[in-house]
């Protein structure tokens, strides 16, 4: 029977799903669950690592089901994950020894400050993993499990305990788990972990060994394009080649078709990520961005990028309706933002967990200023609005800052500013959103026609791999555009906004004293 079919994994921060592209890579069938947030302290994230794995499985039962296909039409399977969130698992039970530490986790703020002040401060590690010393990462948080789960440290230095990122939790539970599973992870995913070398794509034993990871608990590092393995005979996808992992903004980068040196993407999701392609040489950053892997394909060179992180933009539409009740659903705030010609003088700094690039100050936490009589809960969700395009605008001019320290012809093509920025994630389906991101950028807004790329990206990796796809050409010349928002902002209001922006983010930094985080 012939395999037409390729099947996404998309293990997101707030929801799980499966998709099955057809070769065309149109969308054949979704099968989507929200994934349950644990908030044990302020500034604490956790998810369960067996209620993860169990929604993939379900995920994938939804959409094959709805495609009414087996794992007998399905050529290869991709991995994408929300990155940097942390598991600790006994290899012998398969079992997690704690819940899974989820990116936005503040609770290493100290563990991160102690290793800064051994030396080197926050870019101790930088040089070799393109990354400061951040809360953001997963290393530090291992270390935090292996100091505070009783008996984890002990179990690890035995041999016991393996670590991996989500992806790498997925794969071993997809090819077996304690019945042959493999301990594999990707370069893009090993790249947050800020325990890889950048250039040399190897853990750097130095580093695991100063924040005490002991290196047997480590994945291999593999590309993101290859066949790790087959699915357990057991599940939905017997057999099935599992051939793509990607960190979920790198896999967004690749399915919006970013092969080009100086071509950029931004995702809205839980927060906002947007990457720069750099090409095959690392990039370092001197204005607060992160120097990552973008993607490699089997033994090609590796392809570098540089990012700009922001913890909350779609989990701030959350925290107005789940928490405030402003709205009933995410879906009104477009409509209520939209009721109101502007802010009404209101900001919104949504430094829920500190503030990340290009900011990176832990110190920092939510703040709403510019509050009067006038101000109405549709003032609120257009800054709420405003703040995800402000936030995406601070690290334009971080990019823009980073190119044009680039000196002399090495430097090669991608030299010039942004000409476009292509925008995917949930968010985008909000064209209030996408309007106010053009105005703010001051440079045109395209979105393509499957906005969810993450998982169209993880798809085309695997489907590369597995000779369903060509190559990247390929894969290019199936995007496509779906609209296209031009700025309309007189420059000297999109000044004005810029401008109180960062006058209010100023006002959300140094608020953590040591009794009060």
């Amino acid at each position: 029977m012939a395999q037409q079919y390729i099947l996404a994994v998309d293990q997101g921060t707030t929801s799980t799903r499966a998709m099955v592209f057809d070769h065309d890579g149109a969308v054949v069938a979704v099968g989507q669950i929200e994934l349950r947030q644990v908030f044990p302290r302020p500034g604490w994230v956790e998810h369960d690592p067996v209620e993860i794995w169990a929604s993939v499985r379900e995920v994938v039962g939804i959409a094959l089901a709805r495609a009414c296909l087996t794992h007998q039409d399905i050529a290869a399977v991709g991995v994408t994950n929300q990155r940097e969130t942390t598991v600790v698992w006994d290899r012998t039970t398969g079992e997690p020894v704690h819940n899974a530490i989820v990116w936005q986790d503040v609770r290493t703020a100290d563990l991160v400050d102690q290793m800064g002040a051994a030396g080197g401060g926050p870019d101790r590690y930088r040089e070799r993993t393109g990354l400061p010393l951040a809360t953001y990462f997963a290393g530090p948080k291992t270390t935090w499990i292996l100091d505070e789960v009783p008996g984890a440290r002990e179990a690890a230095e035995a041999g016991r305990l393996a670590f991996g990122t989500v992806d790498t939790w997925l794969l071993w539970n997809l090819t077996g788990g304690t019945c042959g599973g493999v301990h594999v992870t990707d370069v893009t995913n090993a790249s947050r972990t800020m325990l890889m070398d950048l250039r040399t794509l190897e853990w750097d034993t130095d580093i695991a060994a100063e924040m005490r990871v002991p290196v047997s608990m480590l994945p291999q590092i593999c590309s993101s394009s290859q066949v790790y393995g087959r699915c357990a005979d057991d599940g939905l996808l017997a057999g099935v080649r599992v051939a793509a992992v990607l960190g979920d903004q790198q896999a967004a980068m690749f399915g919006q078709a970013c092969f080009e040196v100086g071509q950029a993407k931004s995702t809205y999701g839980t927060g906002s990520f947007m990457l720069l392609n750099t090409g095959t040489e690392p990039v370092a950053s001197h204005h607060g961005l992160l120097t990552t892997v973008c993607y490699q394909l089997g033994d090609a060179e590796a392809v570098y990028a540089l990012e700009g992180s922001v913890a909350v933009t779609g989990s701030l539409v959350q925290w107005l309706r789940d928490n405030l009740g402003i709205i009933a659903a995410a879906s009104e705030i477009e409509p209520l933002a939209a009721s109101v010609p502007d802010n009404g003088g209101v900001y919104i700094v949504p430094a829920f967990s500190g503030l990340f690039a290009p900011h990176w100050r832990s110190d920092a936490r939510g703040t709403i200023v510019g509050l009067t009589r006038y101000a109405t809960s549709a003032h609120m969700a257009r800054a709420a609005l405003e703040a995800t395009a402000f936030q995406t605008r601070e690290l334009l001019d971080a990019m823009n800052a980073d190119r044009l320290s680039r000196a002399g012809p090495a430097q090669g093509q991608g030299s010039g500013a942004l000409t476009e920025l292509r925008v995917d994630g949930g968010m985008v389906a909000n064209d209030l959103l996408m309007q106010l991101q053009a105005d703010v950028l001051g440079v045109p807004v395209v979105r393509p026609t499957v906005a969810e790329t993450t998982a169209l990206g993880a798809a085309y990796a695997a489907g590369i791999a597995v000779g369903f796809w060509s190559g990247t050409a390929d894969v290019a010349s199936h995007w496509s555009q779906d609209q296209r928002w031009t700025p309309q902002m007189p420059a000297a209001e999109r000044d004005r906004h810029y401008r109180l922006w960062r006058k209010a983010v100023t006002r959300s930094l140094d608020w953590v004293d040591d009794d009060v985080r």
